[in-house]
């Protein structure tokens, strides 16, 4: 009886991981994609921005490739003082009007010394972007949150930013209309929060489908699996809530709030996919909504310049986003 209910709950084990679609394929250069920023131009140009290098900026004429590394949107560095000005972090892309606004962090590991800057530009290309400095979305020791990891929402023409890493983890403000600065009077609101443990809550991304409006978030730990792996099922998995409005109140699949711990998983490590997380979703012409994000393939190796850029269509006919 005992190796009968090994062998089922061996089953059910196998069966949950291997529901995860494997990414799409991916050619050219399809590393170097920490934390990337997805969106196609008017032309049906790709365009990937990711953490490093100044932000990173790879193009191609499809989502899948082959993706080719064109230089650094903001080559020198930030205008923002403070450490990691040179090493900027977790961009995010949207287009207002007619301009398109890159958003970065800068930070150093593990600080909360931390502010959220803006560059614009009219085509997306290399040499064509103008660094703004900060956007007054900013933390310091002692703050609620820390103010990296930013992504952009619109809800009409009201524009909101989320953000959060850790600490007090996930929160919104409202912006401008463009969005350079915070709005007038707005204030910062809690929208996820993990209460136990080291609050390892990150990489806020909202989007909308139907009549809910979906808080995408990675939870875990995302880096240095080479040197300090840790413990299964503690490294980056990708996870949500939703909400009738774009400012909550967000909860999971269970009705459990996302400010009381809660988060259903949409992805996390199968088969030689390991460590999934610092995604967006977008909406392909030719594939509908897919799930971007970073993840390390154990065949290859672990180290952070080891991530490759993964991408899964999302089916969102439950009510619930599934890979």
């Amino acid at each position: 009886m005992r190796s009968l209910l090994s062998g089922v709950l061996l089953s059910l084990w196998t069966a949950s991981v291997d529901a995860y679609a494997n990414p799409l394929s991916c050619s050219g250069t399809c590393t170097n994609a920490h934390d990337p920023a997805l969106i196609r131009r008017d032309d049906g140009t790709y365009f990937r921005f990711s953490t490093g290098g100044k932000i990173a900026i790879h193009s191609a004429p499809s989502m899948t490739g082959p993706w080719t590394y064109r230089g650094a949107a903001i080559p020198n560095g930030s205008k923002i003082d403070k450490k990691g000005k040179d090493d900027l972090w977790a961009p995010d892309v949207i287009k207002v009007g007619s301009t398109y606004y890159l958003f970065y962090s800068v930070s150093s590991f593990g600080s909360q010394d931390s502010a959220i800057g803006v560059a614009t530009s009219s085509s997306l290309d290399v040499n064509t972007w103008t660094d703004l400095g900060a956007t007054g979305v900013a933390s310091s020791s002692g703050k609620a949150y820390n103010a990296i990891d930013s992504n952009i929402f619109a809800d009409g023409s009201t524009l909101y930013m989320n953000f959060g890493s850790f600490w007090g983890d996930l929160y919104q403000v409202q912006m401008q209309n463009p969005p350079t600065k915070v709005a007038s009077g707005a204030s910062s609101k809690n929208i996820a929060y993990i209460p136990s443990g080291d609050h390892a809550q990150e990489a806020a991304f909202l989007y909308k489908n139907g009549n809910y409006y979906y808080l995408f978030f990675s939870v875990g730990k995302c880096c240095g699996y080479d040197t300090n792996r840790p413990a299964a099922g503690q490294e980056y998995k990708i996870q949500v809530c939703r909400s009738s409005s774009a400012t909550g109140n967000f909860v999971d699949k269970n009705g459990k709030k996302c400010a009381e711990g809660g988060g259903t998983t949409v992805l996390e490590s199968h088969d030689w996919v390991y460590g999934p997380g610092g995604q967006g979703v977008y909406t392909d012409p030719s594939n509908g909504p897919v799930l971007y994000y970073h993840y390390v393939d154990t065949r290859v190796g672990y180290a952070d310049g080891q991530k490759r850029f993964g991408i899964n269509k999302i089916n969102f006919s439950s009510g619930w986003p599934v890979v």
